[in-house]
């Protein structure tokens, strides 16, 4: 493994966090705008329904997948213009 690849896993780490928080902070927003105010239901909470859980989770998961493949292909190209080599 070459160094600029061993350099770029803390940095690959470190943008991964915090993709998962700015992925968590849209989908209370959109949840909120779609629901009209209430926060995304856990899966353990009895008084949500089915369809409210899973199309909480649903989005969820596309707002996590669309945000931290925005984060790492921006990390990743930010490497590239630096270095000239493409991280991963």
């Amino acid at each position: 493994m070459d160094a600029v690849k061993l350099a770029y896993k803390p940095v690959g780490l470190a943008l991964s966090a915090a993709a998962g928080t700015a992925a968590g902070a849209v989908t209370k927003r959109l949840w909120r705008v779609a629901s009209g105010g209430s926060e995304p239901p856990d899966a353990t909470q009895s008084d949500r329904s089915w369809r409210e859980v899973l199309a909480a989770a649903a989005l969820q998961g596309a707002v996590f997948g669309l945000v931290k493949a925005a984060v790492d292909r921006t990390g990743a190209t930010a490497v590239k213009r630096l270095t000239g080599t493409w991280p991963q």
